[in-house]
């Protein structure tokens, strides 16, 4: 395999990377993040106590019966939490996936244990809060380019494998055969021409809105299982569902010259209003979907469609770096605890070893790395090989002949894949660093006050807020760092509002992961539009909470029967995150 040094300049010819800002330690203004938040490791020592220098920065104080109330609520839910630290995990058994740290000594865990649960304290900041993502937390200023900054420790010698992951992240790939070699062997069916066309400005992506193109929204496609077979390689989590006879898994809307698009997503929506308890009413818009101009026939009877929009990019490293056990004690498949919330974990092979893993990332919780997430975007949203899924054909199925005959973009002097194995190293290792940004306003009183509703709400039982990353990570800058994704980043059943019907691995048509919240706040920002959830059906923070369901209802009922300033404090301290 060619070294890649010798392979980079002939990839990224011509591409200029984003600029990567030095992180800059004297913010300003009401909306930036907070000063002097040095490097930490907010386990092992206690540097930069006091870190929170926002303006306003804060005491509040609430009246007494607020204060007794919130205590006696958070009192059952950290006991839960205190005892989910403990419980064997029977689906992990079954998996041989650890249900206890082996990274740290005794002393460690309870450290940990102490520093993870959740607080009663709402009268003030935790510390570090507002460092969401331990020392790797970016504080340069809020703007659009928010979500595309190196994580804040990397060592200066591995910034130069991010600069050139990020090019490798915005290269534009072509048909082949093309003058440009390196570039080509895009498709020959695809959703984007590179991983930026979704991800822009690595944010989340959207609804085409009814513009001509859906760039950052597609449709999955997929059967469940129909035979004792089918059931069987699915439970040993060989493959996660079957794909469309005609095709495959995912409906690609775009091909390369000479070559018919397999069709197009088709999206209405009817408006449903719904009344809060103190009257004010709310419209949802319930989506359907279907697909239109179908190149290659019918799809199958059986297949279900699944629209997703492209995920904000931020943070992925650490997410990976939470060991599997702090994951898997949050697991409660059976509800044995009667609490209403059974969060079930994704079981997954990864793609280069084939051992069995715990998924974490994707809408379903289908893969189990970042290595794996990229990997599979090459091969399904821009149809390039890897050394991870080396089909140069993408998706394409037997039933597309045409697709089949297509030419690759293999290049022999540079490795069997069109994106061979040092490429796929630097995209990951750029996914997997591209900082969380920092807090705002985690001081504040309204923002104290919406976490606290928060908390009592419900809401921390599946947006767990607090994690400690492994400490023996192969990424140094990840090891050991206090972080606040609020996720547990388990399966959960989210009712019949949000279902899609369609079976990924252990994951149910009813089921999805719960997604982190940081930087949910900046998604305007960024992304420069307000769309959440997996499909971008809600326009605003408001609404995607009132479409919770499942085991979410009671959180969601919670919500809609507050007062509005409590409904308002509350979406103001997701915007800080």
């Amino acid at each position: 395999m060619p070294s890649i040094a010798s392979l980079i300049p002939v990839l990224v010819t011509g591409i200029q990377p984003r600029r990567v800002g030095a992180v800059n330690d004297s913010v300003k203004g009401e909306s930036s993040a907070p000063k002097d938040l040095g490097a930490l490791d907010s386990c092992d020592g206690h540097r930069n106590e006091g870190a929170e220098g926002e303006a306003r920065a804060g005491t509040v104080e609430f009246a007494a019966r607020d204060r007794l109330l919130s205590k006696r609520r958070l009192s059952i839910r950290i006991a839960a939490f205190a005892a989910l630290a403990a419980a064997p995990v029977s689906i992990a058994a079954g998996f041989d996936l650890p249900t206890k740290r082996t990274d740290l000594s005794e002393s460690d865990l309870q450290r940990v244990a102490d520093v993870t649960r959740p607080t009663a304290d709402f009268s003030k900041a935790e510390q570090y809060e507002a460092m969401q993502a331990g020392a790797t937390t970016s504080i340069d200023p809020v703007t659009a380019d928010s979500f595309s900054h190196i994580s804040a420790n990397i060592p200066f010698d591995e910034e130069q494998n991010f600069k050139l992951g990020n090019a490798l992240f915005r290269k534009l790939w072509v048909s082949a055969p093309s003058s440009t070699q390196a570039s080509d062997g895009l498709g020959p069916l695809f959703n984007a021409r590179s991983c930026m066309s979704c991800h822009v400005n690595d944010g989340r992506g959207k609804p085409p809105e009814g513009g001509p193109s859906a760039t950052s929204m597609l449709l999955r496609l997929s059967r469940a299982a129909t035979t004792p077979e089918d059931e069987k390689v699915i439970a040993q989590a060989d493959v996660v569902n079957f794909p469309d006879p005609v095709y495959g898994h995912q409906l690609q809307d775009l091909a390369v010259p000479g070559l018919a698009a397999e069709g197009k997503m088709a999206i209405s929506y009817r408006e449903e209003r719904v009344t809060l308890g103190d009257g004010e009413t709310v419209s949802l818009r319930r989506p359907s979907y279907a697909v239109t101009n179908l190149g290659y026939g019918p799809l199958d009877p059986a297949t279900t469609i699944s629209p997703r929009v492209a995920s904000a990019m931020i943070g992925l490293g650490l997410i990976e770096a939470i060991p599997e056990a702090d994951i898997l004690a949050h697991a409660d498949p059976d509800d044995a605890d009667g609490d209403g919330i059974s969060g079930k974990a994704a079981i997954v092979r990864d793609h280069r070893s084939g051992k069995i893993a715990l998924g974490r990332f994707g809408w379903k919780a289908q893969n189990a790395t970042v290595r794996d997430q990229s990997a599979d975007a090459f091969a399904n949203d821009i149809g390039i090989s890897t050394p991870d899924h080396p089909d140069a054909q993408g998706d394409c199925t037997k039933a597309e002949e045409k697709c089949l005959d297509m030419p690759t973009g293999v290049q022999k002097r540079l490795g069997a894949e069109e994106a061979p194995g040092p490429i796929l190293d630097l995209v990951t290792f750029y996914s997997g660093n591209l900082a969380v940004p920092a807090r705002r306003k985690a001081s504040f009183p309204e923002t104290l006050q919406g976490k606290r509703i928060f908390y009592e709400s419900g809401c921390i039982s599946c947006h767990v807020p607090k994690f400690v990353t492994r400490r023996d990570t192969p990424d140094k800058a990840q090891s050991f760092q206090l972080i606040w994704p609020y996720s547990d980043f388990l399966l959960h059943d989210m009712g019949d509002g949000l279902a899609d019907g369609q079976q990924v691995g252990l994951a149910s048509g009813r089921e999805w992961r719960t997604p982190p919240l940081w930087g949910i706040g900046l998604t305007r920002t960024v992304s420069g539009h307000s769309f959440f959830l997996h499909d971008g059906r809600a326009r605003s923070l408001t609404e995607a909470i009132l479409w919770h369901g499942g085991e979410a209802e009671k959180a969601r009922n919670a919500f809609s029967s507050l007062p509005k300033d409590d409904r308002a404090a509350l979406i103001t301290f997701l915007e800080s995150l």
